[in-house]
């Protein structure tokens, strides 16, 4: 019988690639965590601006499933789901899936399409189709090749606020990342793009200039949270993954937010903790004050008011006071 996608899960070799990263991260200044490639800022544990000039050369095949998101849009949990509905349909034998995990291992290959050496983009094209590539790059730093392929692209959106507050307690509590003293630094470099993979208000603009492409299909975090079953199935149906209706609630079972954090630390060991936190929506309650509640609704009304995003996003719903 072919092997479930969740024991496929916890075998990626994301662990060894997070240790590693993480106890490299020990002895860096805060000054040197960063690196600066084309105005937007990225890890320099993961990444650096030699694998991102070498990004441009990645050869995009017409059946390879691509996900983007901006970082704590929900990422994780969407691959997750994917990876889950993919390795369904396909139905792997359990020497398949085997295959599928060395070959992941064995050439090095990142969670994230800009992470790793440069020399890592020559190694994926020995990775056996279908490839699952996700990314937190905007339009614009992608492979010329993705956008030119068939590949079919999924992008994540989350709402602003809730987004901002995820991505300041991952900021925090991530090795790799210099630490903000005070909520009051962080939103401030939030809302100027002075973090890594830069403004998310920015990020949301350029990808809403592609909502109309036929190969592109936008979901959001909240209708994910509403109502997962029927988000599974709109995601099979994009990418023309066939299965049955109780993989679809299977699928929506194994990938809550509980059970994804219950299996984290064999999944993503240390990582798991900071990856995993609350995964609700409306936490950013907590933390905006008045003054910053009323700039992000004006800086999102000047940006995105009145786009089919912003509609999409339901703003009104889920970042009104």
């Amino acid at each position: 019988m072919w092997e479930s996608a969740e024991s496929y899960a916890g075998r990626v070799p994301v662990l060894e690639i997070v240790e590693n990263s993480f106890s490299q991260s020990e002895n860096l200044p805060p000054e040197d965590m960063l690196f600066s490639h084309r105005g937007i800022l990225y890890p320099a544990i993961l990444s650096s601006p030699e694998t991102l000039e070498a990004l441009k050369s990645f050869e995009t095949r017409s059946d390879d499933v691509i996900l983007a998101g901006y970082p704590k849009t929900g990422t994780n949990w969407l691959g997750q789901m994917v990876r889950d509905l993919e390795s369904t349909d396909a139905k792997y034998t359990e020497e398949e899936m085997e295959e599928r995990i060395n070959a992941e291992k064995k050439l090095e290959t990142f969670s994230r399409l800009e992470f790793g050496d440069p020399g890592i983009y020559e190694r994926m094209k020995k990775l056996p189709s279908r490839r699952i590539i996700a990314t937190h790059l905007p339009p614009h730093l992608l492979p010329p090749s993705i956008l030119q392929s068939k590949a079919k692209i999924l992008v994540l959106v989350r709402n602003p606020k809730d987004t901002a507050v995820s991505y300041y307690h991952f900021y925090n509590n991530m090795p790799v990342l210099p630490s903000f003293t005070s909520w009051d630094d962080y939103f401030s470099a939030f809302m100027n793009g002075k973090l890594a993979w830069g403004s998310y208000i920015d990020h949301l603009v350029e990808w809403n200039k592609y909502i109309d492409h036929e190969r592109i299909m936008m979901i959001s975090y909240e209708e994910l949270k509403e109502d997962p079953v029927l988000g599974i199935k709109k995601i099979a149906a994009f990418f023309g993954f066939s299965l049955c209706e109780e993989d679809f609630h299977r699928i929506a079972k194994n990938t809550t937010f509980q059970a994804m954090k219950e299996k984290s630390k064999e999944t993503h060991g240390k990582f798991g903790d900071i990856l995993f936190r609350k995964g609700v929506v409306g936490n950013w309650r907590d933390l905006f004050s008045k003054a910053q509640n009323e700039e992000m609704d004006q800086k999102f009304e000047e940006c995105l008011g009145g786009t089919k995003l912003a509609a999409k996003m339901k703003y009104d719903v889920y970042c009104r006071a």
